[in-house]
């Protein structure tokens, strides 16, 4: 477990650091190419993707390897509804969160805006941006309910 930590803080410093210190080399160098810094920032995100990406396929696989032992059906089919309900919950909360993120950033966007021609318009402008943030509240109300049936 603790090398699986280990990798995954290293596929998530090693590429910023590779990008950190080629940015202070060029600088200390005299070499201000802005060019350069966005290709290396590039390559520093796809080393990074690429890092997580194997770090949790990696785990993915160290976590449904093992010793099999045989079990009694209904325990398997138990065990199986705990993981779903584990996975639907996460999936409940998760992607009500991201519906929130994309829903608040254009309510907030459009308020800023409205606020900016006519600043009565504050209070209306407001309630649509929390009303946006309700899908989040929703997703985590039924993740509750999920997770208090199990």
């Amino acid at each position: 477990m603790l090398i699986l930590i280990g990798m995954f803080l290293t596929a998530i410093v090693a590429p910023m650091g590779f990008y950190y210190i080629g940015s202070k080399r060029a600088h200390a160098q005299g070499q201000n190419n802005g060019h350069k810094n966005i290709r290396r920032g590039k390559l520093a995100l796809v080393l990074n993707l690429g890092a997580f990406t194997l770090v949790f396929l990696l785990a993915t696989v160290l976590i449904f390897t093992g010793r099999v032992h045989a079990a009694e059906p209904a325990a398997v089919a138990s065990d199986l509804a705990l993981a779903a309900a584990f996975i639907g919950a996460g999936l409940v909360t998760g992607l009500g969160a991201i519906g929130t993120g994309i829903a608040v950033s254009s309510a907030t966007a459009a308020a800023i805006g409205a606020i900016s021609e006519n600043e009565n318009n504050f209070g209306k402008s407001m309630i649509f941006v929390a009303m946006a943030e309700g899908i989040a509240i929703y997703g985590l109300l039924i993740s509750f309910m999920i997770l208090g049936r199990v």
